[in-house]
């Protein structure tokens, strides 16, 4: 281009509109969980550059289909732990219907080796009871009741839906245990016959005392369960009597508590139970009239601690719930926790009446409270300053005060 003379250089203005509003993030702040898939939250505004300057408009201004989410999920590391289960047995019955067991323990997925139990409380439990089907089972001499066959048994298993509805709230009763009967009143009217009254003698109740003895035989139900309950650092252990349950016609025992799952029919005399914690719950399953066991328990000092300092339980039937206090180098390793047993026939609810976690907005905040219905081990999450009622589907319930 030498030989052609060279234009001077010009510059024009080509637009002399703004650049319309947009949306800007920030980086994303910690992730909500430590393991685990958790959530982190990341601030979007809405600016404008204006003269060369980022300014901050109204977020209305910008796009609203195209804001970015607030919350995005992420992943430090795998958790450490998770639960882990061996196969299911043979079916406890050689005909007819029974159930299937297997046993559960906490696996570190770092060792690949079983830890405490405990390690692995925040985590839902699937079932370790389920009912199975070993065929038909040849002609007995005498006829059975109706409707003999065992039903499959999960840990949702329940009693008496009649009080399904009924609203209990609760105040910490873990003084008061030996003061007053031996087991908690009963329902009922006086319409109902001996034999439904004669069955709630035992069944449906909650023993409270330090020692005794409870009489399941002939309790005119196929289904009875009973609860034992004592004050947090205390554990439970049952001694069998006496048993006449029919192994080969399905009938079982089984106990649950936080830490322990065990069923049996046969060699059940003079067997020995530990709790491991300070309730258990026994089922009895009978088809036969008159079968059933009797046992004696005693509670002690627990051998091992499985509870907070900061921990409670209560033994309802109603009162008052109050974040439990936390000294202050506790609270980043610490899950305070309630646990609330009622009588197997009772069911539970749980009202909060004010709760202050924070600004509702912020969905990975700390600060949380976590309730479990035991007999499922469902969780649910109530977060910022949510009003809720919560219901149980079994007599027993934590609650976890996060942060």
């Amino acid at each position: 281009c030498q030989p052609v003379p060279k234009p001077e250089s010009r510059v024009e203005v080509c637009d002399l509109n703004p650049c319309p509003p947009r949306w800007k993030v920030t980086p994303a702040g910690p992730c909500s969980s430590s393991c685990g898939l958790g959530l982190a939250v990341q601030l979007v505004t809405c600016v404008q550059i204006l003269h060369g300057q980022e300014v901050l408009q109204e977020e209305h201004l910008c796009p609203v289909a195209e804001k970015p989410l607030t919350s995005v999920p992420c992943v430090i590391r795998t958790c450490s732990y998770e639960w882990s289960f061996s196969e299911w047995s043979e079916c406890s019955t050689s005909c007819g219907n029974g159930i299937q067991t297997r046993q559960d323990f906490c696996l570190s997925s770092l060792t690949h080796k079983p830890v405490n139990p405990l390690f692995c409380r925040r985590f839902p439990k699937a079932i370790v009871v389920r009912g199975c089907s070993a065929g038909p089972c040849p002609e007995q001499e005498g006829p059975l009741s109706p409707g003999a066959g065992l039903q499959p048994v999960t840990p949702a298993t329940h009693l008496p839906r009649a009080a399904a509805g009924t609203e209990h709230k609760h105040k910490d009763l873990d003084v008061p245990l030996s003061a007053g009967p031996q087991e908690q009143a009963q329902p009922g009217g006086g319409e109902e016959d001996t034999a439904k009254r004669c069955f709630l003698c035992v069944c449906g109740n909650l023993f409270l005392n330090a020692t005794g003895i409870i009489n399941m035989t002939g309790v005119g139900s196929r289904d009875c369960t009973v609860a034992i309950g004592r004050p947090l650092r205390e554990e439970i252990s049952v001694t069998i009597l006496e048993s006449s349950l029919n192994c080969s016609a399905g009938e079982v025992l089984l106990f649950s508590g936080r830490m322990m799952w065990r069923t049996g029919c046969r060699k059940l005399p003079l067997s020995l139970i530990n709790s491991r914690t300070n309730t258990l719950i026994v089922k009895q399953r009978v088809v036969l009239p008159g079968n059933g066991v009797i046992l004696q328990y005693n509670s002690r000092t627990a051998t091992k601690k499985y509870y907070q300092d900061c921990d409670q339980q209560l033994f309802g039937p109603q009162g008052d719930i109050v974040h439990p206090v936390q000294l202050p180098e506790q609270r980043q390793e610490v899950v305070c926790r309630t646990f609330i047993t009622v009588a197997p026939w009772q069911r539970i609810s749980i009202r909060a009446l004010n709760t202050d976690l924070g600004p509702e907005g912020n969905q990975t905040h700390f600060n949380y409270i976590l309730v479990r219905d035991v007999s499922t081990m469902k969780t649910v999450v109530f977060r910022g300053k949510q009003q809720f009622l919560w219901q149980s589907t079994g007599s027993q319930a934590e609650i976890e005060f996060h942060e």
